[in-house]
């Protein structure tokens, strides 16, 4: 016999199908997420193996996925090659100085060029971004000749002086500021405040989400710059991470792949807890700017 669907019937079999069909959906979902989150931890996962493996095994023909033995050493190795607490030092006064010096003057240089009018914003503001359509390796040269006829090679301050300033810093406070409704600054304005307090106290706490990705951006791209570090510093206790670490390979047919391991991974784990402490701020801060 052939039943006979009734209107609630009927509205019952619709939602099954259509909770089965959003399950459907989710397990395909999970399932591509958990794979790109396998690839993408892989190398890390990998990198740990390699520092705790020999370099006979790291270098075999047939890759071992897991050591015969954990050699534990290798991470007491680069403490001997390496003056690791003297850069770490270095790579923090370095990533804190930076970090601030782009917060203080993105921040106001994107205030300016969002919120005031005076001539010639416009061109300044498209010399700013026309530096981000130059290689940074086009001026490493006069930026070199410039630190050392100040006299700071092999310090943290020749180091920091070219970072101090970001182009992309500012485009993206000023992108956010004008994102910002007028009436309150107006408001601001009508209870007499002036411009630098209407900055301090209206505009800048709205704009925390971006500060934070510009703080983000600034403090990872501080900590793993290599090129520039390399060129000014020359001594090993003066150097930052990046750069000691480079100078572990110094013989490319006697490479200890390992100790190099090992180095990196301590290298990155300051910035790594950093981000695990941040994580939600991190995230919330990319949410609200719209940056991918």
């Amino acid at each position: 016999m052939t039943e006979v669907l009734t209107g609630p019937r009927v509205a019952r079999l619709a939602l099954r199908r259509r909770r089965g069909g959003r399950q459907g959906s989710h397990v395909v979902a999970h399932v591509i997420l958990a794979t790109g989150a396998v690839l993408m931890a892989f190398p890390f996962v990998w990198q740990l193996i390699m520092s705790l493996s020999t370099n006979a095994e790291v270098q075999s023909v047939v890759p071992t996925f897991w050591p015969s033995e954990l050699r534990w050493q290798n991470y007491a190795t680069v403490f001997e090659r390496l003056p690791f607490f003297s850069q770490l030092g270095t790579s923090v006064w370095i990533t804190v100085i930076r970090t601030l010096a782009q917060i203080i003057l993105c921040t106001a240089a994107g205030y300016a060029f969002a919120r005031m009018r005076f001539r010639g914003r416009f061109l300044l503001m498209g010399l700013a971004l026309s530096i981000l359509m130059v290689p940074s390796q086009a001026y490493l040269i006069s930026q070199y000749q410039i630190v050392q006829g100040l006299g700071w090679l092999n310090t943290v301050a020749g180091i920091v002086a070219p970072g101090l300033f970001s182009a992309f810093g500012t485009f993206l406070m000023r992108t956010a500021f004008l994102n910002m409704p007028n009436e309150l600054e107006e408001a601001a304005r009508l209870d007499g405040a002036s411009p630098i307090r209407i900055f301090w106290t209206v505009m800048l706490p709205l704009a925390r989400p971006s500060i934070n990705v510009l703080a983000i951006t600034a403090a990872l791209w501080s900590w793993n710059e290599l090129l520039w570090p390399l060129l000014v510093s020359t001594y090993q206790d003066q150097m930052p991470l990046s750069a000691g670490l480079a100078t572990l390979v110094s013989d490319k047919n006697n490479t200890d792949y390992p100790v190099i391991m090992a180095a990196s991974m301590l290298a990155m784990a300051p910035i790594l807890l950093l981000f695990i402490v941040l994580q939600r701020r991190v995230i919330d801060g990319l949410a609200h700017s719209g940056l991918k």
